[in-house]
């Protein structure tokens, strides 16, 4: 047994726990009034699927946008498949937990952020803060057909970080 607990860790596994738990939702009931989602995902993780071209214009990350049109919405284990409208072409996709980078819902002004740092015991991101949301920190979506609303610039979440917890 460790001498330590490892909250960063424990902290990861809840976060992600909580996004899978959100596209849950989602994929049982669709998207509750004007929430959608921002995702930003690293495309080099070994477990991403995705259209080569996709992977030809995106090879470190992506940030896909669920709101006007998805479909397939299948929530796994160890990640979701989703299929997206890119420029009037419909594309599968496959993302596991591991390799996401943010996750956003602007219209309630909640994010996190995860980063990839050198962990001993494991290769995994680990959680890093909160992200404000501030209208400059929204990831730049992908394109797609239909506006998407930014964030109110007037207000701003909380940022919790970890890296104070942490015994260097």
């Amino acid at each position: 047994m460790p001498d330590t607990i490892d909250y960063g860790k424990k902290m990861h596994h809840a976060m992600r726990s909580l996004i899978k738990g959100v596209l849950q939702d989602v994929a049982d009931h669709g998207l509750p009034g004007e929430h959608h989602f921002f995702i930003t995902y690293d495309t080099q993780h070994p477990d991403v699927e995705m259209a080569d071209w996709l992977f030809d214009r995106y090879p470190e990350e992506i940030t896909i946008v669920i709101q006007n049109w998805y479909d397939a919405l299948f929530v796994g284990e160890d990640g979701f498949q989703i299929t997206l409208n890119f420029g009037d072409s419909p594309e599968p996709l496959k993302v596991p937990f591991d390799a996401l980078r943010t996750f956003v819902d602007p219209s309630v002004e909640f994010g996190l952020r995860f980063e990839t740092h050198d962990i001993d015991d494991e290769d995994a991101p680990e959680l890093h803060d909160v992200i404000d949301l501030a209208e400059d920190d929204i990831p730049e979506p992908i394109p797609e057909p239909d506006p998407i609303p930014a964030a109110k610039a007037d207000t701003k979440a909380d940022v919790v970080s970890l890296d104070s917890f942490r015994k260097n």
